[in-house]
């Protein structure tokens, strides 16, 4: 009976501590309100919209002809007698006002306007693999935030009765019905149990910094908590891979590829004489009261290519075409071990989670409740109970690893088989 009302008086004990915790103000948050938060306030995100932007700028600037330049020059000036006197146009200096446009050959600037739109191309691609990126890193973040919540409670939970059993048995002790070498027990499993509860605030701390970071929040980290559940263990997903050229990244090294090509023509093209052709209108100042003697001309020039035709240009441009092409073979196979990757990571999450929540976890939540109604029934020693419950803590704690290793592993799985979205 006595053995009862131990165990009663602690359930008591933590149950009124629970009730007595203050609540503080909190901030929950779905996946869906973290994902907008991040949109806006991810400074990586900010940095890949900004490279589109300028990359567009690039393009802009590429299509566009030359503009022609205007000069005026007098000369024909006399130190001794001066420029004379009146107006502008009567002054003693021979003007030259001169207009010139280059006109440039071998299509050159269709040649840039192809390399900077397909540069402006692979920095939207870019931009959507650093959203894809960013979407698996915000996810990753919200799934440790909620292990580590549930991590806190259970540790809380298990504390919480530790303590109340040591204060029960005390009382036990001192009533002669408790071995002391019992009571040395329960000291030590509940320090066991504060110092995990402990270890579990600290990880829930740095969980909040992690998500704050990412979404912005900053000022309010320490308030921030999951409102979202762990995702259903359903069957597994279709573990097709897709398609590895829709994938952003490998779109982003074909663009550069466009992007090469355009500027090894483009490097070609220097081959062709640019013409560069002037009109001119010259006036002399009047002499011996006669009127002015003006005149008009024409200039044509295009340069001699005595000292070099452009050989550096064309191998730089050959070594980038030949670069960016290691590149997309690169990307491509990194691209195609990171899916594999998540497929296997994936199906061996899913396949942890179920032997736990299914059954381990059942097992050892029965496990505990038997050892302790044993313990009532004098069947067995408070050592076993003290392990069963340590059992069942422990797979308690993997069982929240183990949900959020699919949970990640699942989002993960997700944005490498989404369509690409695109990044603006």
């Amino acid at each position: 009976m006595r053995q009862l009302i131990f165990f009663l008086s602690a359930l008591t004990i933590a149950a009124s501590n629970a009730v007595a915790m203050p609540e503080a103000a909190v901030r929950a948050l779905s996946l869906a309100q973290a994902e907008s938060l991040w949109q806006a306030a991810n400074p990586e995100l900010r940095l890949a919209r900004n490279a589109v932007a300028m990359a567009e700028a690039d393009r802009l600037a590429a299509d566009r002809g030359n503009n022609p330049q205007f000069s005026w020059s007098g000369t024909s000036i006399n130190p001794r007698t001066g420029i004379g006197a009146g107006p502008v146009k009567d002054k003693s200096v021979d003007q030259v006002l001169h207009v010139e446009q280059l006109i440039e050959r071998g299509d050159k600037r269709v040649l840039r306007t192809r390399a900077a739109e397909a540069r402006a191309g692979a920095a939207l691609r870019d931009a959507d693999d650093v959203a894809r990126q960013g979407r698996i890193q915000l996810h990753f973040a919200y799934w440790d935030l909620h292990q580590a919540e549930e991590r806190e409670r259970v540790s809380a939970a298990a504390a919480e009765l530790a303590v109340a059993a040591l204060a029960a048995a005390e009382k036990r002790v001192k009533a002669g019905d408790l071995a002391p070498a019992d009571l040395a027990r329960l000291s030590v499993d509940r320090l066991r149990a504060e110092n995990d509860a402990r270890t579990a605030v600290a990880d829930r701390q740095k969980a909040q910094v992690g998500l704050a970071y990412l979404t912005g929040l900053r000022t309010e980290e320490a308030s921030l908590t999951t409102s979202e559940d762990w995702p259903p263990l359903a069957a597994l997903p279709s573990l097709k891979g897709p398609d590895i050229g829709q994938r952003a990244d490998v779109r982003a090294a074909i663009a550069r590829i466009v992007a090469a090509e355009a500027a090894l023509a483009g490097a070609r093209a220097l081959g062709s004489r640019d013409v560069t052709v002037g009109l001119q209108y010259e006036r002399y100042p009047p002499a011996g009261g006669l009127a002015p003697n003006n005149t008009w001309g024409l200039s044509v020039s295009v340069p001699l290519f005595l000292a070099h035709t452009y050989e550096g240009e064309i191998a730089r441009a050959e070594a980038d075409l030949d670069a960016a092409r290691e590149q997309l073979a690169r990307i491509r196979a990194l691209a195609s071990g990171e899916i594999s990757q998540t497929r296997s990571t994936l199906a061996a999450a899913s396949d942890k989670r179920q032997r736990l929540d299914g059954g381990l976890l059942p097992a050892a939540e029965t496990v505990a409740k038997a050892a302790e109604f044993a313990y009532l029934k004098g069947a067995s020693s408070l050592l076993e109970v003290i392990d069963a419950r340590r059992t069942l803590r422990q797979i308690q704690q993997d069982a929240a690893a183990a949900r959020a290793d699919h949970a990640k592993a699942l989002s993960a799985w997700r944005f490498q088989t989404e369509p690409v979205a695109e990044a603006r």
